[in-house]
């Protein structure tokens, strides 16, 4: 299907890419916002194939316990008995994505073994130089780079790889580096380390405002149902999921065989059930967070009591709900945490309207 709207977005990623790499881009927003589809669609349609190369590293399907587990993930080893930079020239011929980046077969345990100097990153250096020399521009995406976060290796993984991509770019300028993440606590981590102070920029990718939610149900049902939905129908649909764009393309999609008002509300009986789980289960149990170095405890009413903040609306400074009860409800995917703005809201309209409807 012909990708929709994202027109600023894109502009704003292809000046980026345009002028040579001096910080790191972080592309957050809540889930399913499209922001993977986003970074497809300029990938795919958006670059010139003459131009560019963009190795594309995705951590989200893996569990990573371990450091091999994660470098496992960062490359792609070839049985062709060819060296990296001629692999990468057979693998761009009609793309200039490429999944993972290209090692020769043999060669990562080598620079795995204890006894080889020569480390991972300066393979990747290396690689990247002579694809510059080449006259192409790499770009690195790592999407949801949260799920490493914890993972410690002589110290955390993370600062050694932000290290390494502040050297890519604010340093050499050799490399464009975009880490895209759902996890907003993970934001809120990284836009308070000091280390990426001046040296990172973040991009939101939000669900769509009203305006363009109308024009993509438009867009959408004139695809999928070949018929335009009336302002009644698409007041209502907006009313239950806003601008998700996931929801509304469930929506759209199911209306070829139900009926809508019954679509909706099994959606926000859905969303219902499972907030009505979570706090169930707080009867039972007190979650702890960890704040800076301490175990704190979250419990149930301070947690209604924050909720509750969202009765009349769908937006508040986090400053209104403590710190522990705010991480809970963001960790359960409740909130969506803007560490830029310093601002709340649910996840979804959805969870906004079972909210509004159990407190």
């Amino acid at each position: 299907m012909k990708f929709f709207n994202r027109e600023k977005e894109i502009k704003e990623i292809l000046s980026i890419i345009e002028f040579e790499p001096n910080f790191i881009y972080f592309l957050y927003g809540p889930i399913n916002s499209g922001k993977t589809a986003l970074i497809n669609e300029v990938i795919n349609n958006r670059l010139d194939n003459d131009k560019y190369v963009v190795f594309y590293i995705n951590l989200r399907r893996y569990f990573i316990s371990k450091y091999d587990d994660f470098i496992a993930l960062l490359f792609k080893e070839y049985s062709e008995d060819k060296k990296p930079l001629e692999l990468i020239k057979g693998l761009i011929k009609d793309s200039p994505l490429i999944f993972g980046i290209p090692i020769p077969k043999n060669t990562l345990e080598i620079l795995l073994s204890k006894n080889e100097e020569v480390n991972v990153f300066d393979y990747i250096t290396n690689l990247l130089l002579d694809i510059k020399k080449e006259g192409k521009q790499p770009i690195i995406i790592l999407d949801e780079l949260q799920k490493i976060g914890d993972l410690k290796i002589n110290g955390f993984l993370i600062y050694e790889l932000f290290n390494y991509f502040i050297s890519l770019t604010k340093h050499k300028h050799l490399c464009h580096v975009f880490c895209l993440s759902s996890d907003s606590l993970f934001i809120e981590k990284v836009y308070n380390e000091a280390m990426l102070n001046g040296r990172a920029k973040y991009l939101l990718v939000d669900d769509f405002d009203k305006e363009t939610a109308l024009k993509f149900m438009d867009f959408l049902s004139k695809r999928i149902l070949n018929k335009t939905l009336s302002k009644e129908e698409k007041e209502l649909i907006y009313s239950y999921v806003g601008g998700k764009p996931k929801d509304i393309v469930y929506v759209i999609k199911n209306m070829k065989t139900d009926k809508l008002k019954e679509i909706l509300d099994y959606l926000l009986n859905d969303a219902k059930q499972k907030l009505d789980m979570l706090l169930e289960v707080l009867d039972y149990s007190t979650p702890k967070v960890i704040v800076g170095d301490k175990e704190v405890e979250v419990k149930k009413d301070d947690i209604i009591n924050a909720l509750r903040l969202f009765k009349e609306k769908y937006m508040i400074n986090k400053k209104e709900i403590p710190t522990p009860v705010y991480m809970y409800l963001v960790k359960k995917n409740i909130l969506f945490l803007n560490p830029v703005e310093g601002t709340l809201k649910p996840q979804s309209f959805l969870i906004w309207n079972v909210i509004k409807r159990i407190l």
